[in-house]
């Protein structure tokens, strides 16, 4: 998420394609990934994103109150779940409990990350909280991105700030890792997110797919994913999770995910 803390006012592991050939989607298809950051203060703030009829991720913040019902209701509704993994930013923010932060140790960050996966055993990834610091720092995210293929988890890039060092150590690793396209709700308001998905859509179509994230505490969002979601389907995208995508490309899942549509 962009970095600044917004209090509120088990999936099967996904495997890297690395090691497999990659098949490319279909052409013509078109695939809509939505991420929901910051999971894990309000259910109340969750439930509408969990009665949206299609595929969803929710990133689920570690070590607060209802972190685990959240990732368990979640998981309950049918949508992916993902460790929030909070990191270090830029200019001080503090980023929440148990966080990745620059003057840890080695082992103090590989007991971090291991608590806070334990503790969410639906995720089948991990993308980052803040993180502008951390996030080009490379042994940090060498540690972080070899856990998360240990795991057999996938990690989400969301790039809240440029120069992440997540690409090329993914790369050093054999690790397939994703980066965010678009942010829905820097504003929040109806018009832009209208505007920001239009921005996912056209991403979409130029190279297949297109990863966007929104906020649990976003009011308008929820609503208007519900209100567009059927002329989305219209207009030939496909809704569905990095898990699903990553099956696709293998080869794999064609009917699993064309079955939300």
């Amino acid at each position: 998420m962009p970095d600044k803390t917004k209090a509120p006012s088990p999936a099967k592991p996904a495997t890297s394609p690395a090691a497999k050939p990659v098949i490319p989607p279909k052409a013509g298809n078109r695939y809509l990934i939505i991420i929901i950051d910051d999971a894990g203060y309000s259910l109340s703030q969750l439930k509408p994103f969990l009665n949206l009829p299609f595929p969803l991720t929710i990133a689920v913040l570690p070590q607060l109150e209802y972190s685990r019902k959240a990732a368990e209701a979640a998981h309950s509704a049918g949508k992916e779940v993902i460790l929030h993994q909070p990191m270090e930013a830029l200019g001080g923010n503090n980023p929440g409990p148990s966080a990745v932060m620059l003057a840890m140790s080695d082992d103090e960050i590989r007991a971090t990350i291991t608590k806070n996966l334990d503790s969410l055993p639906e995720a089948a990834g991990m993308n980052n909280h803040m993180g502008s610091a951390v996030t080009r720092d490379e042994r940090i995210m060498r540690i972080v991105l070899d856990l998360a293929k240990k795991r057999g988890i996938y990690y989400l890039d969301s790039l809240t700030a440029p120069g992440t060092v997540t690409a090329a150590i993914s790369r050093e690793l054999s690790l397939h890792s994703w980066e965010r396209d678009v942010f829905l709700d820097n504003t929040g308001d109806r018009l832009s997110i209208l505007r920001a998905l239009d921005d996912g859509k056209k991403t979409a179509t130029s190279k297949g797919v297109s990863i966007m994230i929104g906020h649990v505490w976003s009011a308008e969002l929820a609503q208007t994913l519900m209100d567009i979601y059927p002329q989305l389907v219209e207009q030939g995208y496909s809704l569905t999770t990095i898990s699903k995508y990553m099956m696709l490309q293998t080869g794999q899942g064609e009917d699993d995910v064309r079955s939300w549509d």
